[in-house]
């Protein structure tokens, strides 16, 4: 063994090495970190194109890729895939879309993190493993896990979940530190259910080195993620202005190019279809948040209300988002079985199209609850009827021309505790085609069959109480420990669910000119639960006080008044004067939400464009 004499002290030649190492690796990463680094998002859910991870690879000059693919549906899905077999129970589209190009990822260099584990990360891992043998590509996996409580839910109690007995799943949203130091150990990174925007939040305290504690840089890495997690719906798709959007079939996908101060401009690979401005970057900040001055998240407690959006060359410059420090708890999500569903959608044509699709609609339900008294069956738990293409969605705000309209789809769901309900449900469907209205043409998809109807529960949970397991594909394993820093107390003042005063220092000149919101500003709406957020963006900061004064949360509660389930509907309202926007939340009106509901808008993907033609009244000619 040799020795060396270094700052009067004697070190090994082993201990030499090391320090050398890890110098030149300091030295490297210093150099790297004044380049900004690409992210971009290929799957902002399980299903989308798979033609998102090529055109990224191969046009993207990517740093990162990651894949976004959870939900609260796809969660219980996953876990009945498991229990039909062992090897299933997470996102095979990822080794469909990704496998093919390991060896292009290889080349470049290019990291990848994706959510694809599911409820079965080790299955995804061996797949990936053996894609990566059979290519003859050298990469190294790892996997976060401990998100998956499903095991230990003998342990709910009623006021976590309404129904212990009937869980499906349960799982911790995790953060990004789990993710950061995986990106150490490996080239591919794979987890089960984690908060969307850690998936961009750890590959950027991974390269840059950010500190846990500095909760502005936590809470801008958090917006990147944020606004790349649902892939295209930041460039272009879904925008108010539809039409001005080209190439929907080679949609660019998002690239986030970030600095190590914070700063980053969101982009799309070069001649590709979509549209990247301040309107379509805006409207993804808004999507499914509640109050913007205090985003929850596991690494930090965002506040986007005054983030500011410039356009420059081809993308938007994203800045001023702040943070404050986490809570000490995870929350955890999950979902469990309230009986079945069963959903009948009809055309109907010709005279009376609305007409005969109620009376065929009630003569069903009838001749269903007949059936059942005769067999001892329950009544149906609940019923949704519609008939589409009549504007019933608008309530008392439909136009009245197009109740008459001669050509309407009957959308009529029905929920049941006995699954056998709903199969004589679905068989009598068949006789209304000979023995009812005429113009019913076809049932869409044929008979109804029953589906399980899943309820969202949530609950918080230590951190400290929750073991979260890093393990690479060479057999490494190791636990990893949130690091300590300053907490915000959960029943924190900044935490109070209330909307700010709606009164306005702003003077506006009145005039006899009307406009219809969609004139002024773009919005978007996205569900919470069983809450929907409507998100309103000023196209210019002149409208900003106008919008402050004329559309007030009394003003949209009573315009979706229809909407809400409760006698006493909420809707708060939220400022975001950095983008010139306001943020609407409509508290208990999905019917129950995304996953539980029986109308054709689980999401409140439509309310925004419902919101569209609301007209702001009495103002000065603004062009």
């Amino acid at each position: 063994m040799n020795y060396y004499l270094h700052h009067h002290r004697w070190f090994t030649s082993v201990q030499i090495r090391r320090f050398l190492s890890q110098r030149i690796s300091n030295g490297i990463r210093s150099l790297t970190t004044l380049s900004p680094v690409r992210i971009g998002c290929a799957s902002g859910f399980w299903g989308d194109t798979w033609t998102a991870v090529p055109q990224l690879v191969n046009h993207g000059k990517l740093d990162f890729l990651v894949l976004d693919y959870l939900s609260e549906v796809t969660m219980s899905l996953l876990v009945a895939a498991k229990e039909r077999n062992e090897e299933l129970g997470w996102c095979p589209d990822f080794a469909q879309s990704v496998g093919p190009l390991l060896p292009l990822i290889k080349k470049q260099g290019i990291k990848v993190v994706a959510n694809a584990g599911g409820v079965n990360p080790q299955a995804c891992m061996k797949a990936m493993m053996a894609i990566a043998e059979k290519s003859k590509v050298d990469l190294k996996f790892a996997l976060v896990t401990g998100d998956d409580l499903l095991s230990s839910k003998e342990t709910l109690t009623t006021e976590q979940c309404p129904n212990p007995n009937a869980v499906t799943s349960a799982n911790a949203y995790l953060g990004a530190g789990p993710i950061s130091r995986a990106l150490e150990l490996a080239d591919i990174v794979i987890t089960g259910r984690c908060t969307d925007s850690a998936l961009a939040l750890g590959p950027l305290i991974h390269t840059f080195k950010w500190k846990r504690d500095d909760f502005d840089l936590m809470a801008t890495g958090s917006l990147v993620g944020h606004l790349i997690e649902c892939g295209a719906q930041a460039t272009g798709g879904i925008f108010t202005d539809w039409e001005k959007v080209q190439g929907w079939e080679n949609n660019g996908f998002p690239i986030a190019v970030c600095n190590s101060s914070g700063e980053f401009v969101l982009t799309k690979p070069k001649s590709t279809g979509g549209l990247v401005n301040r309107g379509t970057v805006a409207e993804q900040l808004v999507y499914e948040i509640d109050n913007p001055r205090c985003y929850i998240l596991p690494d930090v407690i965002c506040d986007f209300s005054n983030v500011t959006l410039l356009e420059e060359g081809d993308g938007v410059r994203v800045s001023g988002a702040k943070g404050h420090p986490p809570t000490s708890c995870y929350k955890i999500g999950g979902t469990w079985l309230d009986g079945y569903k069963a959903v009948c959608i009809c055309p109907v044509i010709g005279p009376k199209a609305r007409e005969k699709a109620h009376k065929v609609a009630q003569a069903l339900l009838a001749r269903s609850r007949g059936i059942f008294k005769h067999l001892n069956l329950p009544d149906f738990k609940d019923i949704y009827l519609q008939v589409l293409g009549t504007e019933e969605t608008y309530g008392k705000n439909a136009r009245q021309s197009n109740l008459e309209s001669r050509d309407v789809i009957l959308w009529l769901a029905v929920h049941h505790s006995d699954k056998r309900a709903l199969e004589i449900f679905g068989r009598e469907l068949a006789s209304a085609g000979t023995g009812m209205a005429p113009g019913l043409t076809a049932a869409i998809g044929g008979r109804p069959k029953p589906m399980p109807l899943l309820r969202f529960f949530s609950y918080l949970w230590p951190k400290e109480k929750l073991i979260v397991k890093i393990q690479t594909s060479d057999g490494y394993e190791e636990i990893y420990h949130e690091s300590d820093g300053p907490i915000t107390p959960v029943d924190a003042m900044l935490f109070q669910d209330s909307s700010e005063s709606e009164a306005s220092s702003h003077v506006i000149t009145t005039g006899s000119y009307s406009y219809r919101l969609s004139d002024l500003a773009w919005i978007r709406s996205g569900d919470k639960g069983d809450n929907c957020n409507i998100g309103v963006i000023c196209r210019d900061p002149a409208f900003y006080p106008i919008l402050i004064q004329k559309l007030t949360s009394d003003q949209v509660m009573k315009y979706f008044y229809h909407k809400f389930s409760s006698p006493h509907p909420i809707c708060l309202r939220y400022q975001l004067p950095g983008v010139h926007g306001l943020n609407f939340v409509l508290k208990n009106s999905l019917g129950g939400g995304g996953i539980s509901s029986l109308n054709p808008d689980p999401q409140g993907k439509g309310y925004a464009q419902m919101l569209a033609d609301f007209e702001i009244q009495n103002i000065q000619k603004l062009f």
